[in-house]
């Protein structure tokens, strides 16, 4: 179906993403590819749709693909026609029914007299009954938009589907649509996610890394068994380079140290027997230009030995390192944090019959206690976010009764927004430094979170998702005094999947009061939730 022969891509600045990759998609295959943030998967998922050609290479396709990309707002000026691509069709049909029966609208209209039924349907199997074909995606949520692209999967019945993270900003129930559909369908598909739950569905795991495109058969459970293989032979690996060099480091200076005593006796020789100076000159010259040769011959080995374990180390990313280790919060576990009581809220006075458009469909009561792990949770557009600005003193509702403890809390959202693009790496990590710790105390906490000494001057809005994550992180640690609350917004949309285990490692090492709001099941499952919020 669809075949990648010494495949190629090189930017615009001309930096050279990836190259030499073959692979073969067949008939009825469903593969995840995965890789780290900014290794070039969206990039080879437009190339196997066409939307990009290739540097180098060849890309052969039997039939077009239906691609799905990763909504980044390229498509807000469209209409959800446009963005179906049925827009030409539904044109011509209302085009024949206003009387144009032309030849070039029966030719677009393709006897597809359903088409705006069918779109119709489509929409409603997403949950986007009413949806009006012209309205304009830049006016619907992260989610809508994502199930208008999936719902021109029943449209467009296509042979081959590429999908690049599409469980992202979708709600539970959406999730649990789209699962199905992969699990049941016999089209082929290839599919970008960082979703472990999604990438169970398939039956095989494509990585791409600068190695280049590596299959393994199985889900991403037997992936992940295998990568802790690798990850064990990798330890090993570090282990035997690190004992080569240390052996290379001894060995230079034990040959160096008979140098020196092989030259020391030879000198005691030459002035015993009386040489003549100009001759004692050249055997010390000689023996000078001997010692550095040696000298250098094991510094190129120490040198290759050193490049070697720091490029196996750069290979192997140990979570563990980047725990959030903080000091414990002042409050005493089991404080009330947050008291609610028949909250509700509402954004329009305009009076809708009755009574006033309220933003839930029953008032909300609960407590959040320190120490606590909590989900929040509820469909697109349920109103997660301005309940957790309610939570967080940002807004007073409109009804009901709030009371907040006096505590130190902090909000992560899924662009990281607390991050500055202003600043450098470094810089932003010093923000939240409270005068303690010493310049290059920081730099070995950045080094610890996988920024290395190259990545320190970059400026943070050129940081991928995953950067600025672990960016905050690192900065959590420096700032040493732990939040008593912590509130994630959807903090995996867009990680790559080391990125996700850093984030799990990182939360659970903090000891404080978590209150999430996530449609990943496997997320919340790892970080340990205990207690959910529906709304």
């Amino acid at each position: 179906m669809l075949f990648l022969q010494g495949v190629a891509y090189i930017h615009p600045n001309k930096e050279l993403l990836f190259e030499d990759l073959c692979f073969t998609v067949n008939r009825r295959d469903k593969i995840a590819l995965v890789g780290n943030n900014g290794v070039g998967k969206s990039t080879l998922l437009r190339l196997m749709a066409g939307d990009v050609a290739p540097s180098r290479g060849q890309i052969k396709r039997e039939v077009q693909p239906y691609y799905v990309p990763q909504l980044l707002g390229q498509l807000n000026e469209a209409s959800v026609a446009q963005a179906l691509r049925i827009d030409d069709k539904l044109n011509a049909l209302n085009g024949i029914l206003a009387g144009e029966v032309t030849n070039a609208n029966l030719e677009l209209l393709d006897d597809d007299w359903e088409i705006e039924k069918r779109a119709g349907d489509a929409l409603l199997s997403w949950g986007l009954e009413g949806l009006a074909l012209d309205q304009k995606m830049g006016s619907l949520s992260g989610g809508e938009k994502t199930k208008v692209l999936l719902a021109g999967i029943s449209i467009h019945r296509p042979a081959v589907l590429l999908l690049d993270e599409p469980s992202n900003h979708l709600d539970g129930d959406a999730r649990a649509v789209l699962y199905e559909y992969i699990r049941s369908t016999g089209d082929t598909l290839v599919v970008v996610s960082h979703d472990r739950n999604l990438l169970r569905l398939t039956g095989m795991v494509a990585e791409l890394s600068k190695k280049g495109l590596k299959s393994y058969g199985g889900n991403y459970d037997l992936y992940a068994e295998q990568k802790q293989v690798e990850g064990q032979a990798l330890e090993q690996g570090i282990s035997d380079k690190e004992k080569e060099l240390r052996k290379a480091k001894v060995s230079a200076r034990e040959s160096l140290e008979r140098q020196q005593r092989s030259d020391a006796r030879g000198r005691n020789k030459q002035e015993k027997a009386g040489l003549p100076t100009i001759l004692l000159k050249t055997f010390q010259n000689k023996a000078e230009k001997t010692g550095a040769r040696l000298k250098g011959i094991h510094a190129e080995k120490v040198d290759a030995a050193s490049r070697e374990l720091d490029q196996l180390r750069n290979e192997l990313a140990d979570p563990s390192q980047m725990r959030l280790d903080l000091d414990s919060s002042s409050l005493h576990k089991g404080k009330i944090l947050v008291m609610a009581k028949d909250l509700d809220h509402s954004y329009d006075p305009v009076r809708f019959g009755e009574g006033e458009r309220l933003l839930w469909k029953e008032p909300l009561s609960f407590e959040l206690r320190s120490g606590e792990r909590v989900a929040l949770k509820g469909p697109n557009g349920a109103g997660k976010t301005s309940l957790i600005r309610i939570v967080l003193g940002e807004l007073e509702p409109r009804y009901g009764v709030i009371e907040r403890a006096a505590a130190k809390a902090i909000y992560i959202d899924q662009d990281y927004s607390l991050i500055d693009g202003t600043l450098s790496v470094f810089e932003q990590a010093q923000q939240y430094n409270s005068g303690e710790l010493q310049e290059h105390e920081i730099k070995i906490r950045l080094s610890r979170f996988l920024f290395s000494k190259e990545d320190w001057d970059k400026p943070c809005r050129a940081l991928s998702g995953g950067e600025k994550m672990r960016l905050l992180l690192c900065a959590l640690t420096i700032g040493e005094q732990a939040p008593d609350l912590i509130v994630l917004d959807e903090p995996t949309n867009n990680l790559d999947i080391q990125n996700l285990e850093i984030l799990v490692a990182g939360i659970n090492g903090y000891e404080g009061t978590l209150l999430v709001v996530s449609h990943d099941e496997s997320f919340l499952e790892e970080i340990c939730i205990k207690r959910e919020i529906t709304i």
